[in-house]
């Protein structure tokens, strides 16, 4: 049985509420699920309540999975996918908060140094600012980028090194 099948397989037995099946399936994609919340949250505590919450959400909605519409793998990190926005969402009045002065409690250089990034990101273009926030706050991929935004995978590519490459010429 190939590892997709087995994860069907799974998925059903957690439909039916089997915790030993939700164990396997926790094993086998928590570390991948955390990575990706990681990624996307930047942060290891709230990247583990993603985790917690992804595994939750199969325990809840396993009898929704469809095979026919595709792999267990892929749906079990969008789910992940969708929490860790989510939750990143939720805490960007926390980052206002902080943009607005509460920040200064922290250590100089670390202020400083977000307050150039801030104003090196004002300097760009909105569409610049965007595709940076997208991959690189929010966490999608390249490939994810290109579905979301309706573009061929090199121009996501080559738009986001040239955001970069003025980014850091802001920065210098």
């Amino acid at each position: 049985m190939g590892e997709d099948e087995e994860d069907i397989h799974l998925l059903h037995r957690v439909a039916r509420r089997d915790e030993e099946a939700l164990l396997a399936l926790y094993r086998r994609y928590a570390p991948r699920v955390h990575g990706l919340a990681r990624r996307v949250l930047r942060d290891g505590h709230e990247a583990k309540d993603v985790v917690q919450e992804t595994f939750l959400r199969i325990w809840n909605k396993a009898e929704r999975f469809d095979p026919a519409l595709g792999r267990p793998a892929t749906w079990i990190l969008t789910i992940a996918h969708r929490l860790a926005l989510k939750r990143l969402k939720a805490l960007e009045p926390l980052a206002l908060l902080e943009e607005d002065g509460a920040e200064e409690r922290l250590g100089g250089d670390e202020h400083l140094d977000r307050l150039r990034v801030a104003q090196a990101l004002k300097a760009l273009s909105p569409e610049e600012r965007k595709l940076l926030e997208l991959a690189y706050f929010q966490g999608y991929s390249h490939s994810e980028l290109a579905l979301l935004l309706g573009l061929p995978l090199g121009t996501v590519k080559s738009r986001l090194r040239r955001a970069l490459a003025k980014l850091e010429g802001k920065l210098k």
